[in-house]
């Protein structure tokens, strides 16, 4: 299947090279990286260098076992990898151009172990597939898709560069030449969860050995822990008892004590045992002092022993020095050559540093054991002066006692002073705190007064435009009242003339709901309007059509004109609800019919 493992024998893959064609065996097992070798074991070029491999990662192979082994020495960058004609049982692969870049790959994800193949055969199998790139290595899955490329899983990373190697060789299914048996072959790395997944167990694995490996390295490097310390009882009371009387186990035995102690093990009960083991570690200052003692004296008795060394050293340095003074002399100082001569003031001046080296070592001994002499005899007096200086060493505590006392009163005089200074300085700080605060405040009161009278002098500008704007409208509409009781005026000065010669129509004009020649004309224009709209209009509807043609007419002319004439016009209520809607009709035919 597509997505089953496919096992690989190394030892099943057969070469697919042809035997019969020597000149081709041999630069194929050139570039392979292998001597080439004939049929009789004999090899067919002497003088083979075997550093010359086919690729970075192909192994050397043995043609009488065909099959992939250790990846050979990496081929050298200034001799490029010449690639040869590759024939399987089912097709032929055909090498790219020489002279052609190689081709582009993307990034090697971590621990890829997939590649993709694109460019395959349009009746390429996976068979076939397996054919060509199990050469490369133990296949572990191929998943070929419908449209020509494929996806090859192998056991091991390195196999993935082998089969780079394949990426632009032209392949060809048996002798065919139709378009559906050829293609080229392209191969680039793949990013496969499987490769990912198994990278990251790999690094969290060489992680946990990382971390072990420095754990242990820790605990070797790290002191050992002190022993444990026993617990307190009876019997190990007895036993530390007895460890504290032997010089040997004095330490153990201490250091177990010191812990009770520290533990809180004394109580009533036990405090005799505690006291016996205080009062045998107290014994054992006396055994200590001897011991100094002792050391002290092994101490004098061997810086004796040096000072009588030292000077005998000094009085044999001092003839060696005196041979060489009287070699010096010129009854015995003409007989010897000039390089004689010369290694004998050399070593005279030697001899002479050295003495004086060491003369100034036993000198400096001498010295201290009169300092020591000194200091001996002033700390033996008598029992006179024991006396008194026993008494002075009394006064002087109480001197001491009193100064300590007077000393610590001047502290706390002072403590005194510096927290009355202090708290002074904080009332200080809490007055300028305080003024500094109301300077604040009134710095931000101020600054707010002025925001608010620059907004009153803004509001106080827009005001007066806004005031100036209203008394040029009311200059507009006293223009337009005039003009209007203008042409009131001339339209009565034409009805009256109008009157005088035809009296019944003046009657009914004086009779009619209509006004003026304007109202008229509005009218006509309403009838027109609403005779196109059957369904009615509104008033607003209405008077935006009007307001094109004189923008001078206002909603309320129109809609007491319209409710003059009933006969022409009415109202109705549409809707319901909220959608409640007045609209106007005309009706004028129907009013008509009724007159």
């Amino acid at each position: 299947s597509a997505d089953g493992g496919r096992n690989l024998s190394l030892d099943s893959i057969p070469m697919g090279l042809p035997m019969s064609d020597p000149t081709a065996w041999t630069t194929a097992m050139n570039n392979l990286g292998m001597a080439p070798m004939g049929m009789t074991g004999q090899p067919l070029l002497p003088d083979f260098d075997p550093a010359l491999g086919m690729m970075t990662g192909i192994p050397p192979i043995n043609p009488m076992m065909p099959g992939l082994g250790i990846v050979p020495p990496p081929i050298p960058p200034d001799m490029p990898a010449v690639k040869e004609i590759i024939h399987c049982k089912s097709c032929t692969l055909f090498p790219p151009n020489p002279h052609l870049p190689p081709p582009a790959t993307r990034e090697r994800p971590p621990g890829c172990k997939t590649v993709f193949v694109g460019g395959l055969p349009e009746n390429g199998t996976e068979q076939i597939i397996m054919e060509v790139f199990e050469q490369c290595g133990e296949v572990i899955a191929i998943r070929k898709s419908k449209k020509n490329f494929c996806h090859i899983r192998f056991a091991e990373e390195f196999m993935v560069d082998k089969a780079l190697y394949l990426s632009g060789y032209r392949i060809r299914l048996g002798s065919s030449t139709d378009k559906k048996d050829t293609g080229r072959l392209h191969v680039d790395f793949a990013q496969a969860r499987d490769d990912l997944y198994e990278w990251e167990c790999k690094q969290r694995m060489l992680a946990r050995e990382e971390r072990h490996r420095r754990r242990l390295e820790e605990e070797r490097f790290r002191p050992p822990s002190p022993p444990p310390v026993v617990h307190y009882s009876d019997h190990e009371c007895s036993v530390v008892a007895e460890k504290l009387k032997d010089d040997t186990k004095f330490l153990e035995a201490i250091q177990t004590l010191l812990t009770w102690i520290e533990r809180g093990e004394v109580n009533r009960r036990t405090a005799n045992n505690f006291y016996s083991m205080i009062q045998s570690a107290n014994s054992h200052i006396r055994r200590l002092v001897n011991e100094k003692a002792a050391h002290e004296k092994e101490m004098e008795e061997a810086k004796e022993k040096f000072k009588l060394a030292l000077s005998g050293i000094l009085v044999q340095f001092e003839q060696i020095v005196a041979v060489y003074h009287s070699a010096s002399k010129q009854k015995a100082w003409d007989h010897f050559t000039k390089a004689q001569r010369k290694n004998i003031s050399v070593w005279c001046k030697q001899a002479e540093e050295i003495r004086n080296i060491h003369n100034d070592e036993l000198m400096g001994i001498r010295r201290e054991e009169e300092m020591e002499m000194s200091d001996e005899e002033i700390e033996d007096p008598s029992e006179m002066k024991e006396t008194e200086e026993s008494a002075l060493v009394s006064q002087v505590e109480a001197l001491k006692e009193e100064n300590d006392s007077l000393r610590w009163q001047l502290d706390a005089y002072r403590n005194e002073v510096e927290l009355l200074k202090q708290e002074q300085g904080k009332a200080s700080r809490d007055e300028d705190t305080t003024k500094e605060q109301q300077m604040k405040l009134l710095q931000q009161a101020l600054q707010g007064m002025q925001k608010h009278l620059l907004k009153v002098q803004d509001e106080y500008k827009k005001r007066e435009a806004e005031l100036e704007k209203v008394r040029e409208d009311k200059l507009k509409i006293e223009t337009l009242l005039e003009n209007l009781k203008e042409q009131e005026s001339s339209a009565s000065r034409v009805c009256a003339c109008s009157q005088e010669k035809e009296c019944p129509v003046d009657k009914t004009l004086s009779n009619s709901p209509v006004k003026s020649e304007r109202e008229v004309l509005l009218v006509g224009i309403i009838s027109t309007f609403l005779h196109v709209h059957p369904f009615g209009a509104s008033i607003e509807y209405i008077c935006s059509y009007l307001q094109r043609l004189d923008s001078k007419i206002c909603t309320a002319e129109v809609e007491v004109l319209m409710t003059r004439l009933q006969n022409t016009f009415r109202q109705e209520l549409s809707g319901v609800g909220a959608s409640l809607e007045k609209r106007w009709k005309f009706c004028g035919f129907d009013g008509l019919k009724m007159t």
